[in-house]
């Protein structure tokens, strides 16, 4: 933020000014761009543990984590606007746009979000604040998350009480993390390092242009599978609801649960459902990154049924 300007005229200049002249700018850009990859990574295998182990019956730190799921989904989308390339600008006017779907209110909630007639400088101005703000509000959620689980205990596989089983945290569970935490870094770096631009879009590397449009707008990967499911549905209200309602899902999962069993480590029919609902996820990241032409789209509506 020390160095960035939110302005149209200067925006995408200004990243390019960061990563070439200032100190370990490309290094910070890299490890952001890549660092929010890499969270969106561990918060997927967080909510697919959370799904295996039964730990949504923790209702109030599994609704308070939806919650810092749909922020964090807000907080990298506005992010990406940022730099102001091609992009940016498309993916925030097809996004935003949605809000259009809404029946009576929906132009002018458009309008309101943009801050004018399309996506300007209003629009830009407001999503560089929002994108400093709610990280804040992620921070203080997250505090909530980790208490409300405190109120509990945490979950294991077995799905019974370890009460009896507890050992101090400090040494060992200190030092088991810092082997995660190791290997999560040395991830993150080896791609900021060697690939940082494994998972960005070319088209951002071009400034952003209201009269051209790119030829496949699409957002980053880790809201590619709900990008597919927006575009499996031929009408632009429904497309909307499926998108919101296919990670509000996670809402209702405590209500769903009929086992006499909290966890799937003993429950091997279910275990291949819940494998069955990953591989159909990352088909659906595939079909939400493909232009929109057969088979694909076929694949991408059987696979948004099927989710």
């Amino acid at each position: 933020a020390m160095h960035y300007s939110p302005n149209i005229s200067t925006a995408f200049s200004v990243i390019a000014h960061i990563t070439r002249d200032v100190q370990y700018g490309w290094l910070i850009r890299n490890m952001h761009a890549n660092g929010a990859s890499l969270f969106f990574m561990c918060i997927y295998l967080h909510i697919g543990r959370g799904l295996y182990y039964g730990s949504y019956l923790y209702k109030q730190t599994w609704n308070i984590g939806v919650i810092l799921l749909l922020l964090t989904m807000a907080t990298a989308f506005m992010g990406y606007v940022l730099p102001w390339g091609q992009m940016s600008f498309w993916g925030a006017t097809v996004i935003t746009n949605l809000l259009s779907a809404m029946p009576y209110i929906g132009t002018t909630m458009v309008q309101w979000v943009w801050g004018g007639f399309s996506v300007d400088n209003a629009t830009l101005t407001r999503f560089f604040t929002l994108h400093f703000l709610l990280p804040f509000m992620i921070l203080g959620l997250t505090m909530i998350h980790l208490l409300l689980l405190h109120e509990t205990g945490s979950n294991n596989p077995t799905g019974l009480n370890s009460n009896i089983d507890k050992i101090p945290f400090h040494p060992y569970f200190s030092y088991k993390d810092l082997l995660g935490f190791m290997m999560t870094l040395t991830l993150l770096l080896s791609i900021a390092m060697f690939y940082p631009n494994l998972l960005g879009d070319p088209d951002n590397f071009t400034p952003a242009n209201p009269l051209s449009t790119p030829p496949h707008i699409k957002p980053e990967w880790y809201f590619l599978f709900a990008y597919a499911i927006l575009r499996s549905i031929p009408n632009k209200l429904g497309g909307v609801l499926a998108l919101l309602l296919s990670i509000l899902v996670l809402f209702i999962l405590p209500l769903l649960h009929t086992s006499k069993q909290r966890t799937l480590t003993f429950r091997p029919i279910t275990q291949t459902l819940f494998w069955l609902f990953v591989a159909n996820l990352m088909v659906l990241t595939w079909i939400g990154g493909k232009p929109v032409e057969n088979p694909f789209i076929i694949i991408g509506q059987t696979s948004s049924i099927l989710h």
